[in-house]
């Protein structure tokens, strides 16, 4: 096996499980360990996978994306206390924007229950778990879905959103860079968030650290359009600095 063809092999093995070893892939393809290594430096510098300690996992571009199932999988600790911080955001906002994904999922759960709350969202995910919140009225956008996110997109989505005022939105990403802004692989999930971003007076991100330095193929948002940034302390302190001089209080939990 050629070079280019072990390489495209890595590639395919880290999107299909999400993650790869080098241990594991060195005993694969029947090759050293430093050979791995740097198969993996030369995939991540072409932005093809972000290199962890002893593997990898893929960056999501154009033409690939995660899952919502392969996101439930991955950093959900983590996950979980970011979403409890970005839902302590909340103050007296009465209408949310709550986007797709896993960890805006978690955020939905942990919203407070015992008070008026309506929330907007394209996820069929965030409206069933808020479904029996009796005082929560959801308003799920129409649109084409997305069966590997389970969200609406396009502008039948776009439109509905554009005619609400909402006082906080819960904003995800694929990637966030100080250089780029924030990302996503598809233009019409992009104009959704940007929508969302123009439709709300006060915006949250939250993401996992992994986010952060990641850039994929649709800008919608500027690292200066939030109030706040929320994630995990995976992402250095002195990082988390460089973001905030950019406007936003950052969060690391």
């Amino acid at each position: 096996m050629g070079t280019e063809e072990r390489r495209r092999g890595i590639l395919e093995t880290a999107r299909q499980d999400g993650s790869v070893d080098v241990n594991l892939l060195a005993e694969r393809f029947q090759v050293a360990k430093e050979t791995i290594r740097r198969d993996l430096h030369t995939l991540e510098e072409h932005g093809l996978v972000r290199r962890t300690h002893g593997g990898a996992y893929p960056v999501e571009s154009a033409g690939f994306e995660t899952t919502l199932a392969m996101r439930t999988t991955h950093h959900v600790p983590q996950k979980s206390r970011i979403a409890k911080a970005a839902a302590d955001l909340l103050g007296d906002a009465e209408t949310v924007f709550v986007d797709e994904g896993f960890t805006p999922q978690l955020i939905a759960e942990a919203l407070p229950r015992d008070r008026p709350l309506t929330v907007v969202t394209a996820s069929l995910a965030v409206a069933t778990v808020l479904a029996d919140a009796e005082k929560t009225a959801v308003l799920l956008l129409g649109g084409r879905l997305r069966g590997s996110t389970m969200a609406t997109v396009d502008h039948w989505a776009t439109r509905m959103l554009a005619d609400f005022v909402i006082d906080l939105a819960y904003v995800g990403a694929n990637g966030i860079s100080r250089q780029y802004g924030l990302t996503t692989p598809d233009p019409a999930v992009g104009e959704v968030k940007a929508q969302a971003m123009r439709s709300a007076r006060r915006r949250v991100f939250a993401g996992v650290h992994s986010k952060f330095g990641a850039v994929s193929f649709c800008r919608f948002a500027g690292v200066g359009d939030f109030e706040a940034i929320v994630t995990d302390t995976g992402l250095p302190s002195a990082e988390a600095q460089r973001y905030s001089l950019l406007g936003p209080n950052v969060i690391r939990v």
